[in-house]
């Protein structure tokens, strides 16, 4: 009973972060039809991003920029549905930690709606922004590489380093 509860739970986790997609695929093609694609790729990007921002108040409150392997400890952590949402391959060092994420369910709605080259790109890079302003918040070293056409079948590589040093 109780893993049936959990596997439920994952599958509806998985829906909501697939709707997210949706939702992000439907305001792009919005707000490009009536602003055009590089003011709509641009705002959406400047909300996004603060989105990130925000959330990285909670999340990473009581860390500084010199933390960067403390700060990718505690987000992998709280990865959803214990990491298996996103997969990804890590390294790490002292000072660093990098993330090669290997599945993305918002990529994988935007593939499975037929959406592929520079339309997934543009998609990638936005989504990629909730990263960007969680991260910098903090004030470590951010490095985001969003899928490309090209790029190989995984996602994005996310790159933290402390400040100094």
């Amino acid at each position: 009973m109780k893993d049936d509860r959990a596997e439920t739970l994952s599958r509806e986790l998985d829906a909501a972060f697939r709707n997210r997609a949706d939702l992000y695929r439907l305001f792009y093609d919005e707000l490009a039809a009536t602003l055009g694609p590089d003011d709509a790729e641009a705002l959406m990007i400047r909300v996004i991003e603060r989105r990130g921002r925000e959330v990285a108040e909670a999340a990473f409150r009581g860390f500084g920029p010199n933390d960067a392997r403390a700060i990718g400890e505690a987000f992998l952590a709280a990865s959803p549905d214990g990491g298996r949402m996103y997969p990804t391959d890590v390294e790490r060092d002292g000072r660093h930690i990098a993330f090669r994420v290997r599945r993305c369910p918002l990529k994988d709605a935007w593939v499975e709606a037929g959406i592929d080259g520079e339309r997934l790109a543009t998609l990638c890079r936005i989504a990629g922004a909730f990263d960007r302003g969680l991260f910098e918040a903090t004030g470590v070293r951010f490095e985001n590489v969003t899928w490309t056409p090209g790029h190989g079948p995984g996602c994005c590589h996310i790159r933290l380093g402390d400040r100094e040093g």
